[in-house]
């Protein structure tokens, strides 16, 4: 392969990307205690060079016992489209400017 077939192909290339995250509820001990209950919400996210990073929890296949992750071959498509942070708008900004000053 040339070389700039190289940085082609390596530009292209996407990674897989893992976060941890807790989602806790609280409870009560024996004792009458509080005690909080917390379990691993686990999310897959698909960044490509460029490009807005892309959730693929719900799109991919995780085996639970060796956490191997198969991606389906049409990933591409079935993903929603990202955007950049600076293209987000919060929706109360929104209410605030068709309110008017």
């Amino acid at each position: 392969m040339s070389e700039a077939t190289q940085a082609t192909v390596a530009k292209d290339k996407c990674r897989l990307a893992e976060i941890v995250q807790f989602k806790c509820e609280p409870g009560q001990q024996a004792e009458g205690l509080p005690q909080w209950h917390c379990l691993p919400v686990i999310r897959l996210f698909r960044i490509c060079q460029n490009r807005p990073a892309v959730e693929v929890t719900k799109f991919v296949d995780i085996d639970v016992e060796t956490g191997a992750i198969q991606v389906p071959s049409q990933s591409s498509q079935m993903l929603p489209k990202g955007k950049v942070w600076r293209d987000v708008v919060r929706y109360d900004e929104k209410v605030a400017e068709a309110l008017g000053p």
